[in-house]
């Protein structure tokens, strides 16, 4: 029996010193970061800056692996059956938490599924409105009769997307009934409520943000916990009588269930040196992104507060992909 206990304790002790002898080679050769959207979007645009200091810190390639399809299922399904060796990671988004909430057959769990490395940042979703719209801030739409709202088209970037789910909330939390129009992206909905197609429309605030500052939109709330410094004249929901009603659209890192806690340490810490320098800081404060740094365990407790957060609002409001 004690040679038995001895053998146990020295293969303990020789997979230990694997681990770390492999987490101190890391990484050895390139490591896919996937971002689950087309190049060219804020997940895109996220996870390249990212890609970037990691790349110049550690001395290896982090290629940027676009794998666009279904709000990010697509790829993020791909990068939870990766092999936890620390050269796949992702590029996750508010969708990560709702995308496994929408189906009848979830094709992954957004928690157990995945190994936190960071909250990058976060920014709050804009209540918009085009600027003929007859009311210009979330508490005097409230103020409507629901014969008036339920006859206004709100657009958001699709079905079950963070929008449309922050517009379900509101509805569970305030009675406030909209047409609610799903479009195939954040794109489209804008260009519709600028148009006049559309008179309100929801987004994150840096999509909404420029057409905000050219008179193109008129922001009628914001999201966020307090009103945002680049748009310090709009109300916060919770300002408009909304209470409790904070709501993100985020951006983080994963990597596949089981990766090393060896490279999940080295990798939080060298993205959070890159979150603090400051070409990141003035390239994210430019599109509205709020730097969030932090320890991985404080973006699992984040993604758990996120889980239980829109299971609730799914439930509800029965909210399906299939």
């Amino acid at each position: 029996m004690k040679l038995f206990l001895a053998a146990l304790a020295v293969a303990s002790m020789a997979c230990n010193a694997t681990a770390t002898v492999a987490a101190e080679r890391y990484p050895s050769r390139p490591v896919r970061m996937i971002v689950p959207y087309p190049p060219g979007g804020g997940s895109d645009l996220t996870g390249r800056t990212i890609g970037q200091k990691l790349a110049e810190a550690l001395g290896q390639t982090f290629v940027i692996d676009n794998r666009p399809g279904a709000t990010g299922l697509i790829g993020t399904v791909i990068a939870a059956k990766a092999s936890p060796d620390g050269y796949t990671i992702i590029l996750a988004d508010q969708p990560h938490s709702i995308n496994s909430l929408v189906y009848s057959k979830p094709p992954y769990d957004a928690i157990k599924d995945f190994a936190p490395l960071n909250l990058l940042a976060t920014s709050p979703q804009t209540f918009s409105a085009h600027p003929s719209f007859s009311v210009s801030t979330m508490k005097e739409l409230l103020a409507l009769s629901p014969a008036q709202t339920a006859k206004f088209a709100v657009g958001t970037t699709g079905l079950a997307s963070g929008p449309h789910m922050t517009y379900e909330w509101l509805r569970l939390k305030t009675g406030l009934t909209l047409n609610h129009v799903p479009y195939k992206g954040g794109g489209p909905s804008l260009a519709d409520a600028i148009a006049g197609q559309i008179p309100l429309v929801i987004n994150a605030a840096p999509a909404s943000m420029p057409h905000i500052r050219a008179g193109k939109l008129k922001p009628l709330g914001i999201t966020s916990a307090q009103r945002h410094p680049l748009l310090p004249n709009v109300p916060t929901f919770q300002e408009a009588g909304v209470k409790d009603f904070v709501a993100y659209q985020w951006y983080g890192v994963l990597a596949p269930a089981g990766t090393p806690k060896e490279i999940v340490t080295l990798l939080n810490g060298e993205i959070n040196k890159a979150l603090n320098s400051a070409d990141v800081k003035s390239r994210f404060n430019a599109v509205t992104l709020d730097i969030t740094t932090g320890s991985a365990e404080d973006f699992r407790k984040f993604l758990e507060t996120e889980d239980t957060r829109w299971k609730s609002v799914v439930k509800q409001v029965n909210v399906r992909l299939d």
